[in-house]
């Protein structure tokens, strides 16, 4: 490979060498330079905890695009060609890694190996060729093999790719989802532009020369590159960088399902505890009314004996039913005075026992 020959694989150019064959081509480059900057100050924009390397990488590395595409279609030669391509694959694969690592939390390791394998995809994409009749590796008596798509068929493994991530952050409700879905669809209408720009180079004509359809890949792909890196903006922290802040938020929810059992298990426990006092306390009270059974009968028993023994609590009640009898029965003269006789201490006398009118206003 001589990196100073010159490389015709566009309609702008043709066969024309000049440096300034393609202008249209090389202006369109200024799409990424502009989806680099706006990406940067974002980037410059948000929260230091929310900005990490790999941010920076992308950022840079769409810089390098707009820098390779541009070289090569000035000089059109091998070694820009090279240019253009090396960043290009670059960005595929770091981004790969970090939609994989960010989105869709894959571990470093196997992360590693998908990356690899992706690559080994891309590089064997690239082999293959198509002529009249066939397409794959061509042998030695193939004459006319061409490049498939005029070598849009490289991008196909990272069309897939961006077609699983999407149909994946959609599914898990990602609010890079729509980011990413975006740059899908427009990413499959600059492959499908790119693969036709011979087809349609006498149909795209500016200023009188024909142009074709490649100008249109650029603009589309850098707007399809701003839209991921729009979407990088809102991914998570790293896996393997960071375990204990994204493994400090899961252990908390499992330990309070965990609480809430326990609560529910001592809850269950502590009912029945509540519940044995109650139970105890007729128990208790029991023997408290068997302890006051054995005291009543005492304190009956000085009742009982009360009228035998004269108290003076019975006095009242003796001297109330004498009273109910002396009202319903008139006293004799004689008893009135023989009680009131009895009360002074001496006998009473003749002459007062036969004055009956005496004794009638000493009657109750």
């Amino acid at each position: 490979m001589t990196f100073g020959e010159h490389v015709f694989l566009y309609c702008e150019r043709g066969t024309d060498a000049a440096l300034w064959a393609e202008p249209i081509n090389a202006i369109s480059n200024a799409g990424f330079f502009l989806a680099a900057l706006v990406a940067w100050q974002l980037l410059l924009w948000r929260p230091p905890e929310e900005r990490s390397p790999d941010h920076f990488l992308l950022v840079g590395l769409t810089f390098l695009i707009g820098c390779g595409s541009l070289a090569f279609h000035i000089y059109a030669d091998e070694g820009t060609e090279l240019a253009d391509i090396i960043p290009i694959g670059l960005f595929m694969m770091v981004y790969l890694g970090f939609a994989l690592n960010r989105f869709l939390a894959v571990p470093p390791g196997w992360t590693v190996l998908i990356v690899i394998g992706f690559a080994a995809i891309i590089a064997a994409t690239m082999q293959v060729q198509c002529w009249d009749g066939g397409i794959g590796l061509p042998g030695p008596e193939v004459t006319d093999a061409k490049s498939c798509l005029n070598g849009s068929v490289a991008y196909l493994p990272a069309l897939g790719a961006l077609i699983i991530l999407a149909m994946i952050l959609t599914e898990r409700h990602h609010r890079a989802a729509p980011y990413v879905v975006w740059a899908t669809i427009i990413f499959i209408g600059s492959i499908i532009l790119r693969s036709v720009d011979l087809s349609f180079c006498d149909r795209v004509v500016i200023d009188g020369r024909d142009v074709g359809t490649h100008f249109i890949w650029h603009l589309l792909n850098a707007v399809v590159i701003f839209l991921l890196l729009l979407a990088s903006l809102r991914a998570g922290p790293v896996l393997g960088a960071a375990p204990k802040k994204i493994f400090a938020k899961t252990p908390p929810a499992e330990l309070a399902s965990v609480e809430i059992v326990r609560t529910e298990t001592a809850s269950a426990e502590t009912v029945p505890a509540k519940e044995e006092p109650k139970k105890e306390e007729p128990e208790k009270s029991e023997s408290d009314k068997t302890d006051s059974t054995k005291d009543e009968p005492a304190k009956e028993e000085p009742k009982r004996e009360q009228p035998k023994s004269g108290s003076a609590d019975e006095k009242p009640a003796a001297k109330d039913d004498a009273s109910k009898e002396d009202a319903e029965a008139e006293p004799e003269p004689g008893d009135e005075a023989s009680s009131e006789g009895e009360q002074d201490g001496s006998e009473p006398d003749e002459s007062e026992a036969d004055k009956p009118e005496e004794a009638e206003p000493k009657m109750p």
